[in-house]
């Protein structure tokens, strides 16, 4: 198929987004991969001009190309879908981020549309699957405002754990942080990204959401200078610290270290274009 000088098939899509590593091998052992028409074997190599189909699906050449290892943090205001186009024609995340000259931006997890706060994207689709995997245990931290009265033995359930459909679920960490009259703030933790598991959770003890916001991803915090619907690049030590958490390695000369005033100027003129 191609020489010793391509890329592992399955480190190849994984980084395009495809997967993580251990489902895309499972595919490939499944006979889903085909090189050239040839179906693939485990352990073969690609290079951007081989043609690539997974089942039915094309591989763009231009998603087998090294991409530089970027990530954004974007402020969701509530009203957005985290999709890249929406059949009911409500607003996506995506409209709002910058353009890539090549690759394509990747969603790390995602927010339900009633749902607002922090969320990361990235080029890297090894490191967004590690980033979302369960087994590397990385915390989310939300501030939920919980209508009605709360009591103590409702927080120890959420924190000894609930059964839920999908199975057993808790918080990490539950923090009282203020409210008036009927509505009372928390900040929580959890370890996993299932869907609506935050709501959920408050849900099986009796108890009603009525407004939520995601504000820290593993070590990344969303500060209070980034406004709702505005995004900005990650720091030099912000990537450092992720790198770090979803165990992956820096990619050499293939990170972007913008300066302070970029991400606000690439906003505006992304803004420009559209």
């Amino acid at each position: 198929m191609s020489d010793l000088r391509g890329e592992r098939l399955q480190k190849a899509l994984a980084n395009a987004g495809f997967g993580s590593r251990r489902e895309i091998e499972r595919r490939i052992e499944a006979g889903e991969v085909k090189v050239n028409g040839q179906v693939a074997k485990l352990g073969d190599r690609v290079t951007p001009e081989d043609r690539i189909t997974i089942g039915n699906q094309r591989v763009g050449s231009w998603r087998l190309q090294s991409q530089q290892q970027r990530v954004i943090i974007y402020n969701k205001p509530e009203g957005e879908v985290v999709t890249q186009s929406d059949p009911e024609g409500r607003p996506t995340v995506f409209k709002q981020l910058p353009r890539l000259k090549s690759g394509r931006w990747i969603a790390v997890g995602r927010l339900d549309l009633n749902t607002s706060g922090l969320l990361l994207f990235t080029t890297d689709g090894q490191l967004a699957n590690k980033l979302m995997h369960p087994s590397q245990q990385i915390e989310r931290e939300y501030a939920v405002r919980v209508h009605g009265e709360v009591t103590h033995e409702q927080l120890e359930q959420l924190v000894n754990g609930v059964e839920l459909e999908d199975g057993p679920a808790r918080f990490e960490d539950i923090v009282e942080s203020g409210g008036d009259g009927a509505n009372r703030w928390f900040h929580v933790v959890i370890m996993e990204g299932r869907k609506r598991e935050v709501r959920r959770l408050w849900e099986a003890v009796g108890c009603t959401v009525s407004r939520l916001k995601r504000v820290r991803y593993g070590p990344i915090f969303l500060d209070s200078s980034l406004s709702i619907g505005r995004w900005r690049d990650l720091d030099k030590k912000e990537f450092k610290e992720l790198l770090q958490v979803a165990g992956v390695e820096e990619k050499k000369g293939r990170h972007r270290d913008p300066s302070p005033k970029r991400p606000w100027d690439s906003h505006k003129k992304s803004r420009k274009r559209r």
